[in-house]
């Protein structure tokens, strides 16, 4: 069994790993620069994955229609793994595999934003949802783990945490997604 210290260990250094990687932080740049174009737009942010994914995903929707830490208006964000009735018709009738395609299929607009969350790259329901969000010219961030798997073939903007470690690449993501979230309370000043 490990002990805490050797826990928070592994995940500090993936942690300076990280923040010095020059290139992560320029795709760290990048998707801020893409979350911010999308909602200046008025346009929409779509958020999945699945598991503790799926909580993220919650989690980032939640903070962009309320807010992080600062007062400001609130921005269109949609966690796609929060409505029950889509989620259990559209995998009764087309499988799990097609749970969030079908959701930007009929939602999704040249012009928003699909975040594609998944620890280890590879979640077919994620492929399918990002193959459907480049028919509808929508960009695409994934925020990935291991070597970012078949979904960084498909985004705009991949950030790919290096580690093998789902709890950390989560633990990691969550930081990630907290600075997006800064970002966005501070369009407005």
């Amino acid at each position: 069994m490990k002990t805490l210290t050797q826990y928070m260990g592994e995940l500090m250094q993936t942690m300076i790993t990280v923040q010095g990687d020059t290139a992560f932080a320029q795709e760290w740049q990048a998707s801020v620069d893409l979350i911010l174009t999308t909602v200046k737009n008025g346009n929409t942010v779509f958020i999945a994955g699945n598991g503790g994914s799926a909580a993220d995903a919650q989690h980032i929707a939640a903070e962009f229609v309320g807010r992080f830490k600062k007062e400001r208006r609130s921005y269109p964000a949609i966690a796609l793994t929060t409505d029950t009735s889509a989620l259990t018709s559209i995998s009764n009738d087309y499988g799990f595999v097609r749970v969030f395609s079908r959701q930007l299929e009929g939602l999704g607009r040249e012009g928003d934003l699909f975040i594609a969350i998944t620890t280890s790259g590879n979640s077919v329901n994620i492929v399918h949802a990002c193959s459907e969000a480049r028919k509808q010219n929508m960009k695409i961030i994934g925020l990935l783990g291991n070597d970012g798997g078949l979904v960084k073939e498909f985004v705009d903007v991949a950030l790919v945490v290096p580690s093998t470690i789902t709890a950390h690449i989560q633990e990691i993501h969550q930081q990630i997604y907290h600075s997006w979230c800064s970002a966005v309370d501070d369009l407005h000043g």
